[in-house]
């Protein structure tokens, strides 16, 4: 999509991304090595009662999807950051994830009117409907310079 197609209050969804025991396991013994992340076995005697992923490993997956379904040709180019990032229920082996972004501010920057500032809550909702993942981003476009970016 591109800056320019995004309205306040337009509401997105992607997916659905099937989380794998593999794919679980894969991530968090690279990059969260912790042991109800990691160990199937101890996990299930554990808080969460059984094997959950990593926050960050259901972050990518959010990133993921938008990207693939609304950043892909666009003329986004960074993030200046994300707020409020949650995750009120946990996401587990076999889960099937959907994601829904709702725009919540589109501007263009008053000192660099070929800046686009989109605003955007993005929330992953696992196959119950609970919600898994909650965050508050911003995107930047360039509208002039990547009028054309590389599909």
């Amino acid at each position: 999509m591109t800056f320019d197609e995004f309205a306040v209050g337009q509401v997105l969804e992607a997916g659905p991304w099937h989380v794998s025991q593999d794919e679980l396991l894969a991530f968090a013994r690279q990059w969260d090595p912790q042991w109800f992340h990691t160990q199937p076995e101890a996990a299930a005697s554990g808080p969460f009662n059984g094997l959950i992923a990593s926050g960050w490993h259901t972050c990518g997956i959010a990133m993921r999807l938008a990207a693939d379904a609304f950043l892909k040709g666009s003329e986004s180019f960074a993030s200046p950051g994300l707020d409020k990032i949650r995750w009120p229920e946990p996401v587990r082996p076999g889960d099937t994830l959907r994601l829904r972004c709702t725009v919540q501010d589109v501007r263009r920057s008053r000192s660099q009117p070929q800046l686009g500032i989109l605003t955007w809550r993005w929330q992953l909702f696992n196959q119950h409907g609970a919600e898994v993942l909650s965050i508050d981003a911003t995107s930047l476009f360039d509208t002039v310079r990547n009028a054309n970016p590389p599909a």
